[in-house]
């Protein structure tokens, strides 16, 4: 599909498309920018190759869309760029980022709005391939006496046992992210609804009681996690992933220990989720 001198090619039918023709490093027209930004609302999470970007670059593309968001947990290790979170993994990790299902930072107050990951160096094996899942059809392939049900209910998302004592730096005095949203989230700009709880963040519902919380969770997580909901990227060097994270999930596979894989992700601020009836 040609779009406005962007091609935009579909990955699958539930989420994801490639984009072609766009230069990310450098300067992005108006009309470009109008349909990346109508391409990533379109496919939930879009993908570029080939790309080229300084820290300036691919913060300055992340600022087109917004405010760049500070990660609460991890400490800056590119000099001078505290909005860019470095993800690595080598022979001497002991776990990576994204391994479990997620939506990104969901335990701040006002979860971010989407994520630009840039990879510098995949795994020589291939592997470190990252999964995307689509929150809107995740709702809507629901029944609707469960749609009914979840419309309204609370979600409680922490950011204690995620981040706490992970990035090698004393944070004994350090306080996390803890927030409540909508288990079903009003997308601000399509105004479709998603499913928002994710195994990584979310802990508890808080209207029911523990064992109820538990049983629905499970479901719910189950449910999202549905293969046909999905795509799954490839990357290579120069690769980069923009997925909005208001209406996906997404999971890094760690499957290329004892290699080494490095990516740098940029990150932009969001608003507080709310639920329309």
């Amino acid at each position: 599909m040609a779009h406005r001198s962007i091609e935009v090619r579909k990955l699958t039918p539930a989420i994801g498309a490639e984009i072609f023709g766009v230069d990310l490093g450098g300067d992005i027209s108006n009309s470009q920018f109008e349909a990346i930004h109508d391409a990533l609302l379109q496919h939930v999470v879009i993908f570029f190759r080939d790309q080229k970007m300084t820290p300036e670059q691919h913060k300055g593309f992340g600022r087109r869309f917004g405010k760049l968001h500070i990660h609460p947990a991890s400490p800056s290790v590119v000099e001078g760029h505290p909005e860019i979170l470095v993800i690595k993994a080598d022979a001497n990790s002991k776990r990576v980022a994204g391994e479990v299902w997620h939506s990104d930072v969901s335990c701040d107050a006002e979860p971010p709005m989407g994520s630009i990951l840039y990879m510098h160096q995949p795994p020589e094996n291939g592997g470190g391939d990252t999964m995307f899942a689509n929150m809107y059809l995740a709702y809507e392939t629901l029944s609707e006496p469960m749609k009914r049900f979840l419309d309204g209910l609370t979600a409680v998302h922490d950011g204690e046992h995620v981040y706490r004592g992970r990035y090698g730096v004393n944070d004994a005095k350090k306080a996390f992210p803890r927030s409540e949203h909508p288990v079903v989230r009003t997308h601000p700009e399509t105004d479709r609804k998603a499913l928002f709880v994710n195994r990584g963040f979310t802990t508890r519902i808080k209207e029911l009681n523990r064992n109820e919380s538990d049983a629905l969770l499970t479901m719910l997580y189950d449910h999202a996690e549905t293969p046909e909901y999905q795509c799954r990227f490839k990357w290579q060097a120069g690769s980069v992933a923009f997925w909005d994270n208001r209406a996906a999930m997404h999971h890094a596979m760690w499957d290329y220990f004892p290699q080494s894989r490095l990516a740098h992700r940029v990150t932009i601020c969001g608003d507080k989720p709310f639920h329309r009836a």
